[in-house]
């Protein structure tokens, strides 16, 4: 199975759930043909969905910031 490109992280679990994880989700994108907008959108709907049912509104903005600098730093990487 190919390898994905994933975020840069110090995380409690394991590479090998994560990479699973990440690999279903690309599965159900790749089969609804998703194109990169719609994939992009959908995965943005997701963390916003992820950060405001788990974070309160205070917490959540600085979530959101941090998520988007890591996002970032994961693309300076592959440049």
């Amino acid at each position: 199975m190919l390898r994905i490109k994933t975020m840069p992280i110090v995380s409690k679990y394991d590479a090998k759930t994560q990479q699973q994880l990440l690999d279903e989700v690309m599965d159900v994108l790749n089969q609804h043909n998703a194109p990169k907008d719609l994939a992009l959108m959908t995965l943005g709907n997701a963390v916003t969905n992820i950060i405001s049912a788990n974070y309160q509104p205070e917490d959540a903005y600085k979530v959101a910031e941090q998520f988007g600098k890591v996002l970032l730093q994961s693309m300076e990487k592959q440049a």
